[in-house]
């Protein structure tokens, strides 16, 4: 199985039951067979963070916490590699800068990334881009 990258759209998806749900929920289950995590860069783990609040409430986001982190599912802390691989996206995309980190992620690791979320198409040259 090749690594996987999930920006905060993707994982949102899965967890909401959205459009393109079942790609993520096909990637968790070759993950857990794998044996490999899933990753997603801090910035964008951030990102569910707030949308669980948003969409649902601070206490649900208590219960939603434990269900990711009995996942396949690796949070990537920034370094500074990274931040700066996300900042020279950032200086040439029209993404943001969370989203640059998901792009940053997946091209360090050269791994695919999920996503629903139209800005990705500006890096689809240099990241194998999976659409939901």
């Amino acid at each position: 199985m090749k690594p996987s990258v999930l920006d905060s759209y993707a994982l949102l998806a899965f967890l909401f039951a959205e459009k393109g749900h079942e790609k993520v929920v096909d990637l968790f289950d070759k993950a857990a067979h794998a044996d490999l995590p899933i990753l997603i860069a801090a910035p964008n783990w951030a990102e569910v963070r707030y949308m669980v609040d948003r969409k649902a409430s601070t206490m649900r986001w208590t219960e939603v916490r434990q269900r990711l982190l009995g996942l396949p599912l690796e949070v990537v802390p920034v370094d500074r590699l990274l931040a700066e691989a996300a900042g020279e996206i950032k200086a040439v995309a029209r993404m943001s800068l969370a989203d640059c980190f998901a792009a940053a992620l997946a091209s360090q690791r050269r791994a695919d990334l999920y996503t629903g979320d139209p800005e990705f198409r500006a890096v689809e040259k240099n990241v194998r881009v999976v659409w939901l």
